[in-house]
């Protein structure tokens, strides 16, 4: 009998899948995937696939960009728009609001950041007017926020406890914990450090 083959599941991994639309039930965020679709399949540049892409990912694959982010990257690159699939926030330890001043574009703004940006002369555009200004893209940097930044991040990896492991355990209360999983095993005074 012929055996049943199925594709590349049948050796234990699995298809990778992937967002075909957004999870958000943001009439908005549904408007400008409309828009993105269009002009993904209606131009061939590469940068309206992209955001089309990003605009389906969930809150935590869309991380947050400080302002102090956003003029570390367009430094050099005046003239050009910054680009955010994401929210664009402020930092009380950016000094220098020079560099701030270019067109940015994103989903969402802090108070604060709109502020400052518009204060050093610089402007903050939507997603449906960038596609009116730059519909392929040009001109434009895509900025992505730390997706690594996460708190939980710092739980993954080798278990925390084994050699040459630097990852956090969960501990009964870890914000404050001094004494749970502090001591003996994670400091050379107290028995051993690993």
């Amino acid at each position: 009998a012929m055996g049943f083959d199925k594709g590349n599941q049948s050796v234990g991994q699995a298809k990778v899948r992937f967002r075909k639309a957004p999870k958000s039930e943001n009439v908005y965020i549904k408007l400008l995937v409309k828009l993105y679709r269009f002009l993904a399949r209606r131009t061939d540049a590469k940068f309206n696939s992209v955001v089309l892409k990003r605009l389906f990912m969930s809150r935590t694959n869309r991380p947050p960009v400080s302002i102090s982010q956003l003029a570390k990257n367009m430094k050099g690159k005046e003239g050009k728009i910054a680009v955010v699939v994401g929210t664009v926030t402020n930092d009380i330890r950016l000094l220098d609001e020079s560099a701030l001043k270019s067109t940015v574009c994103c989903l969402k703004i802090t108070d604060n950041a709109r502020a400052r940006i518009v204060a050093s002369g610089g402007e903050v555009i939507t997603f449906d007017q960038l596609a009116l200004r730059a519909p392929t893209g040009s001109n434009c940097i895509l900025i992505r926020g730390p997706l690594k930044a996460r708190e939980v991040y710092k739980h993954f990896g080798r278990a925390p406890g084994v050699p040459h492991s630097s990852t956090k355990p969960y501990t009964r209360n870890s914000t404050k914990s001094r004494k749970f999983e502090s001591a003996r095993g994670r400091r050379g005074s107290c028995g051993f450090k690993v």
